[in-house]
């Protein structure tokens, strides 16, 4: 056994298709990009976000490897989250995505 059978993975298709079809994940994934890694920031950074659904999506990005979550042992805690090199090899795709919608509306005008 090569160690792999057994585990379930997710295709990077389907993880395309939440983080595109997910009002809020680009959003997130582009905050963390920025800088801003705090769930309270990005709480505030973003209007209608409320913390539960911010954990949630943050938690799927966590389970596809996009984003790794940094736990401090502090009081209070904190925590943040950082792109994974697999997540900076996937904002690239999302990059060509706002790339060629760009080219699409320049077209058009």
């Amino acid at each position: 056994m090569n160690g792999k059978q057994g585990k379930k993975t997710t295709s990077v298709a389907a993880m395309v298709e939440y983080v595109v079809g997910c009002k809020w994940s680009i959003q997130i994934l582009t905050l963390i990009y920025r800088g801003i890694d705090r769930p309270g920031a990005i709480t505030r950074s973003i209007d209608g976000l409320t913390t539960k659904v911010q954990n949630d999506c943050l938690s799927k990005l966590v389970r596809f490897g996009i984003l790794k979550k940094i736990s401090y042992p502090e009081i209070p805690p904190r925590v943040e989250y950082k792109l994974t090199d697999f997540g900076q090899r996937f904002i690239a795709i999302l990059d060509m995505v706002e790339a060629l919608q760009r080219e699409i509306d320049e077209s058009t005008i």
